[in-house]
């Protein structure tokens, strides 16, 4: 029997939902082809740090980027203020990251590679992958489905968001029995260092053990 979990947990000084730790997940890209790009009413989250990278690779990816997207950069940059006063990156029609850019993209990592046709992709992602470029793309991108707040003390805080384009990140989340934590190694490392997410690992083990995870 699995012990009820306190929904909040303070890792390293960090508030995390504890369904960060519970819940399954894995991005589906055969299924959703990138449409975490390409819908919501409002950019990703940047950091001024970030939008001054972003400034200098807007050259490198220029050429991936639609006419209408090119449009939007000349005339408010490559982000502005939201309804809700935070940074985002600058959209097109309302929902379309300015950097979305579309083309193929081979599934590797499994017996027969496939290759998604027409899937949404970032040009910053695509450049930096191409070593084209040296910035990758928003911690806020890289680390959804978590999403990062910090309130007026400067207290961190880890919200597992749920999506409904994203069930089938959910469902293949389930069949692979992988913990969003788990999907999201690599930039939670990226964000809070290798020491930080240790301790997260440390934390669930130690939950596992206390019957609070299954």
């Amino acid at each position: 029997m699995v012990n009820a979990l306190p929904p909040i947990l303070e890792v390293g000084g960090i508030l995390i939902s504890s369904d960060i730790l519970t819940e399954r997940f894995c991005c589906d890209l055969e299924v959703c082809k990138g449409a975490c790009c390409i819908e919501g009413d409002a950019g990703a989250p940047v950091t001024l740090d970030e939008v001054m990278e972003i400034e200098n690779c807007v050259d490198d990816v220029w050429g991936d980027l639609s006419a209408s997207a090119q449009a939007v950069i000349d005339k408010q940059g490559v982000a502005y203020t939201d309804e809700e006063g935070d940074l985002v990156t600058s959209i097109v029609n309302g929902k379309d990251c300015v950097f979305t850019c579309y083309d193929g993209l081979e599934l590797t990592g499994q017996p027969n590679p496939t290759v998604i046709q027409n899937c949404c992709l970032c040009a910053l992602e695509k450049a930096a992958r191409k070593n084209n470029s040296h910035f990758v793309k928003p911690i806020s991108c890289a680390l959804y489905p978590i999403r990062e707040k910090t309130f007026s003390d400067g207290t961190v805080a880890l919200n597992y968001h749920r999506w409904d384009i994203c069930k089938c990140g959910r469902d293949k989340g389930q069949a692979l029995n992988l913990p969003v934590y788990q999907f999201l190694k690599v930039p939670l490392i990226r964000r809070f260092g290798e020491a930080w997410y240790q301790e997260l690992c440390d934390v669930a083990s130690e939950l596992q053990q206390m019957g609070y995870l299954k």
